[in-house]
């Protein structure tokens, strides 16, 4: 259980410094000493080394700037390890040093301190790691293809056929640069016209922040056994967005952008509560 609530929050931690610490070197050096001083009173210097090495794999093989080199499996191997080391390794007997002074207690019973390093991390990584993986699903699937829309945008243009020329009139000339904007802006093969049309990602703003709430939520409903307000909030999700999946057109690009996007994050919400419900039970 301890190593997979270490390998958690290494991870998570690990992306939220590189998301929005200013100086990365410094935040991965305060998450390295967080860890040293969390497996040294814990007496777990081996789960929290596993997790400092697995951290550093998971910043290697999920960049936050490109496309993921190895694709979706980086999440794949990281949540059968997760939950391997919860399923087979199990609770500890003895934390260690702060074993004789932790005292938790919830609604649920007493909390032990590695299960709260299990929640801990669970948590920070349905934060922002949890975005990663979802992109890297959403690249896999390739829909959201920029090159192929910058490909079709330019067909497009050449293959429109060429506008008459318009005679330039007083009021042309006062509006000078205005008025052929508008004119080049109204031209349907335009290239960031065409690209808008086809980006599937056009209409769904906020999903930085949307995710992570939402699946901090389906953890939490479904851990609390709170089954059918997490059913209304995931249909009040789809009902939400439908005006924008409506205007797919003929390329379905959104409906399948929404559709892989919510059931991957949907999935690693439900993933997390399932680690932290087999903790707590076992």
């Amino acid at each position: 259980m301890i190593v997979a609530g270490f390998i958690l929050l290494a991870v998570g931690s690990a992306d939220l410094v590189r998301q929005f610490a200013p100086h990365r070197w410094a935040g991965y050096l305060t998450v390295a000493v967080m860890f040293l001083l969390l497996g040294s009173v814990s007496d777990a210097l081996l789960p929290m080394l596993a997790g400092l090495v697995v951290g550093a794999l998971w910043v290697w093989c999920m960049p936050s700037e490109r496309r993921a080199p190895l694709g979706f499996w980086p999440a794949v191997l990281l949540g059968l390890l997760s939950i391997g080391s919860v399923v087979w390794l199990g609770a500890r007997t003895d934390p260690g040093l702060i074993g004789t002074v932790w005292n938790l207690r919830s609604p649920f019973g007493d909390v032990p301190f590695d299960l709260a390093i299990l929640t801990l991390g669970t948590g920070v990584f349905l934060l922002e790691s949890a975005n990663l993986v979802v992109r890297a699903a959403l690249d896999g699937e390739h829909t959201w293809r920029p090159a192929e829309l910058r490909r079709s945008a330019m067909r497009d243009e050449v293959d429109a056929e060429p506008a008459a020329p318009e005679a330039t009139t007083p009021g042309d000339a006062i509006g000078g640069r205005e008025s052929t904007d508008a004119t080049m802006a109204d031209k349907p093969g335009r290239p960031d016209e065409a690209t808008a049309l086809r980006d599937p990602r056009a209409g769904f703003k906020g999903g930085r922040l949307i995710g992570p709430l939402e699946r901090i939520l389906v953890m939490l409903l479904t851990l609390a056994a709170a089954y059918p307000i997490l059913a209304a909030m995931l249909a009040a999700k789809g009902i939400v967005r439908f005006p924008e999946i409506s205007r797919d057109g003929e390329t379905g690009a959104r409906a399948e952008y929404f559709l892989v996007g919510s059931l991957v994050s949907w999935v690693i919400g439900l993933g997390a509560a399932f680690l932290v419900w087999w903790a707590a039970h076992t």
